[in-house]
């Protein structure tokens, strides 16, 4: 157990691919910060066009992303999404709700200022993502 945290929570967050080079004092923090939901299929996460600033991630599950009604991909465990409302507050650019029950890890945006302050890898990782998000979204 590390800190009040048990040891498989910490090695849990070090599978997730956003995490997975971040310190375990840097998991510590992030397991300390976030919230964990579990939702019934069927329930949307996030609507395009609100405002929001968390940033999401998969623990169990899997959920489809549409933007314009038309279905764009599906989430699995390990992928997060949320990155560009943290990154810049602006309405939601798609649709995200549970195709089967779910588990999520919210991070709101203080907390994950924090975060990528102390964890720079992080922040790279969220940008490799929207870099690809918006690559794949012009190649519609």
């Amino acid at each position: 157990m590390a800190r009040g945290i048990p040891s498989e929570v910490i090695h849990h967050f070090q599978r997730v691919p956003l995490f997975e080079s971040v310190s375990k004092k840097g998991i510590r923090e992030i397991v300390s910060a976030a919230t964990e939901v579990d939702l019934p299929a069927g329930t949307p996460l996030v609507s395009q066009g609100e405002h929001g600033r968390e940033l999401y991630v998969i623990l169990r599950g899997t959920a489809d992303v549409k933007v314009d009604g038309r279905k764009v991909s599906e989430l699995t465990p390990g992928d997060f999404f949320g990155e560009l409302a943290f990154l810049h507050p602006a309405p939601r650019s798609a649709t995200v709700t549970a195709r089967t029950d779910m588990r999520v890890m919210v991070l709101d945006s203080r907390a994950m200022d924090v975060i990528v302050e102390r964890e720079p890898v992080v922040a790279k990782r969220l940008m490799e993502a929207m870099a690809k998000r918006i690559r794949a979204t012009e190649g519609r």
